[in-house]
């Protein structure tokens, strides 16, 4: 919205008018007086200074006192936006003033989206090298962690638990991340885990996690197959621990083909003819004659 139109708003609580789309009053008719101020409506568009005006596209009702008068705002950039100009006129006036004026999106309006915070715009992979990233306040995925006593035999002990920290994961936490992981490719539902012929839980290259999760997650250790990732532990994959290969030294997995058993099909005749023209130049008849008389004088 224009600078100059963005505050042209109703906030007459008494009649309910809001330019921008508030419910007002039933009103079946509009007074005449109303309807018919369309010149008004549109001279004070004009007089504003701020863009051309269209085609009148209407007029609706307010309350028995005001009604809006919307035109077609032609321009640039603003394809489908309208004028809104509020009319009013008390009842047994016979004049008619114009209360407010906005540039406001109609149906077909090109607008920009709804507004949504920033920490809720970041995605998985956003995430690029050199950014930072706090969590979000009072995030309910972390609570507060162990703080060190300094007695080694206590400290120690909640290092290997995984307390030595200033915040760990809550229960929220980690139930949304067992969620989202047994929801992705590595999960028990993926087409991967479906085909497979055993599970991660019983596969050699399964390192279970600690804690609450290691009941059913881990991270894959094998190269070949889903390292590095966290997998759940119905997961499976071609590469488990326990899959073995064909037996024998290299044989086929089907019969060989036996290429003396071959089907002979009759085709007719493709032998290629002799397409060369024939001399037909006439013979030196002369040059015969001589030969054939030599030869009867030897």
């Amino acid at each position: 919205m224009r600078p100059s139109c963005q505050a042209r708003w109703a906030h007459d609580a008494s009649r309910c008018c809001k330019i921008g789309g508030v419910s007002a009053p039933v009103v079946t008719e509009i007074p005449p007086l109303l309807a018919d101020a369309v010149s008004v409506a549109q001279a004070a568009v004009v007089e504003s200074g701020e863009g051309p005006v269209g085609a009148h596209l209407g007029v609706e009702a307010v309350d028995e006192a005001s009604a809006i008068h919307r035109f077609a705002a032609d321009l640039p950039g603003y394809g489908g936006w309208q004028w809104a100009v509020v009319v009013a006129a008390p009842p047994g006036s016979e004049t008619v003033t114009v209360s407010e004026l906005a540039l406001l999106p109609g149906p077909d309006a090109l607008v920009a989206p709804t507004w949504v915070p920033w920490d809720e715009r970041i995605r998985p992979g956003d995430l690029a090298p050199g950014d930072l990233l706090p969590p979000r306040h009072e995030d309910v995925r972390l609570v507060p962690g162990y703080l060190a006593t300094g007695d080694p035999a206590v400290d120690d002990v909640a290092l290997e638990l995984g307390l030595g920290r200033k915040q760990v994961m809550s229960r929220e936490g980690r139930l949304e991340a067992a969620e989202r992981w047994a929801e992705g490719d590595f999960g028990p539902d993926s087409p991967m885990a479906k085909a497979a012929p055993g599970t991660c839980v019983t596969c050699g290259f399964y390192l279970a996690l600690q804690g609450s999760l290691s009941a059913a997650f881990g991270v894959c250790g094998n190269e070949l197959a889903a390292d590095g990732h966290v997998v759940h532990a119905a997961y499976g994959c071609g590469a488990h621990s326990d899959t073995e290969g064909p037996t024998g030294a290299g044989s086929p997995a089907y019969a060989a083909y036996d290429d003396g058993a071959l089907e002979t099909t009759p085709t007719e005749n493709t032998e290629p003819q002799n397409t060369e023209p024939r001399n037909t130049e006439p013979r030196d008849t002369e040059a015969v004659t001589d030969i054939t008389e030599s030869s009867s004088t030897l």
